[in-house]
């Protein structure tokens, strides 16, 4: 393994394993085993090095999305349904990589089309939301964006524990299905 790939895995594992605050130049090369100037041989900027884990990170989630919520299933609710709870497991689970997947500096900076990363994520939702729309609105693209931002906010504030407390709920399985109820309509029983 070279040791750009070297440095993105230990960003990775440093991520998951202590949290975003974790991510230092100095620390990551440390884990890496090279010198603290190594990184900057490879990452112009923190912020490229940042980038390239959180690249990881989307790539991590759409596989996990693909795979539990892909075609296996014929019915794109019950996917949608699916791809919520991958998605609020992934929140939860690894909170440090979705806080650093998701940083308006990192988005911003679009180092190595960061921004880009999440597009097949995207397309999967909006191709759902189209299929399982139970009543017309506005376009695909909106509907999937309001609930993307649904889906992230519950992650969240569940991950935060403001939505246990609220709800008195101990599962967000009843959140996401009043999620796509609010988005798609009812569904067709």
């Amino acid at each position: 393994m070279g040791v750009r790939a070297r440095l993105i895995e230990v960003g990775v594992d440093l991520v998951a394993r202590e949290g975003m605050q974790s991510l230092t130049l100095r620390e990551i090369a440390r884990r890496a085993g090279v010198s603290h100037g190594a990184p900057r041989h490879y990452f112009p900027t923190h912020v490229a090095l940042l980038s390239a884990i959180a690249r990881q990170g989307f790539a991590d989630l759409t596989a996990k999305v693909t795979e539990t919520a892909g075609e296996g299933r014929a019915d794109p609710r019950a996917r949608l349904l699916a791809l919520g709870g991958v998605y609020l497991d992934f929140a939860l689970t690894n909170p440090g990589m979705f806080e650093l997947m998701f940083r308006h500096d990192l988005l911003e900076s679009n180092h190595l089309g960061l921004r880009e990363t999440s597009l097949p994520l995207f397309d999967i939702l909006t191709d759902l939301v189209t299929r399982a729309r139970t009543r017309p609105g506005p376009a695909p693209q909106v509907v999937a964006g309001a609930l993307w931002a649904n889906l992230h906010g519950i992650a969240q504030l569940w991950g935060w524990g403001s939505l246990r407390l609220a709800t008195g709920a101990d599962d967000a399985g009843p959140l996401l299905r009043a999620a796509l109820d609010a988005h798609l309509g009812p569904e067709n029983r």
